[in-house]
């Protein structure tokens, strides 16, 4: 199926999209107009604008603002967990968050547009809900991995400690630049799950 041949709101053509392929790219323009302009400049006309293509397109695939914003949510933090190493599944210290400073660098829009709608949500609480929802994904993934690393396994407040040790270094370089600096602090937590993993090892086994 592919997408209607209207002409785009900057009267150039474009090519035709597919349409799995149509709605990704509106999404990634929705992520660019919030992580430049803030959530308030999210309208149908600027993602149409940003993305090549025609208002009534943008309408046809969300149908609303609301869904737009949740569905670009969804897919930020889809993005972000598939390029963060977050989860890499081997159980190896040295594999966990692999290329962060290099995810940041390469798409610094998609870190941004979650860090715009978590402030948003202080002035709109409807955004919480999706925001937790979507953030446990983040919470789960880290706990997935630390579980696999450390023989105690990681209860949720080591799993909050580590993901917003994380973050707080994703936002850093956002603002800051500075990649060094995140591989730097990411090698150092690293050390830090290697003296949990050492002690958890260590331990002596409880008394029967």
């Amino acid at each position: 199926m592919t997408e209607s041949a209207e002409t785009p709101e900057d009267g150039k053509p474009r090519p035709r999209m597919n349409y799995g392929q149509g709605r990704e790219a509106l999404l990634n323009a929705a992520v660019r107009v919030v992580a430049q302009g803030g959530l308030r400049k999210l309208t149908y006309r600027a993602v149409a604008q940003e993305a090549g293509t025609t208002h009534g397109l943008v309408v046809h695939h969300f149908g609303s603002r609301d869904a737009l914003i949740e569905e670009a949510l969804a897919h930020a933090i889809r993005t972000s967990l598939n390029t963060s190493a977050l989860e890499p599944g081997t159980g190896e210290v040295a594999d966990f968050s692999v290329g962060v400073s290099d995810m940041v660098t390469a798409d610094p829009d998609i870190q941004a547009f979650q860090y715009e709608l978590l402030l948003e949500s202080r002035r709109r609480p409807e955004l919480l809900p999706h925001l937790r929802a979507l953030y446990d994904e983040y919470f789960d993934a880290t706990g997935r991995e630390l579980t696999r690393m450390l023989p105690d396994g990681a209860g949720r407040p080591l799993t909050r400690l580590v993901f917003a040790a994380l973050d707080g270094l994703v936002l850093h370089q956002l603002v800051f630049g500075e990649p060094e600096t995140t591989d730097a602090a990411i090698e150092e937590l690293r050390t830090l799950l290697r003296l949990l993993a050492a002690a958890g090892h260590d331990a002596p086994e409880s008394a029967v």
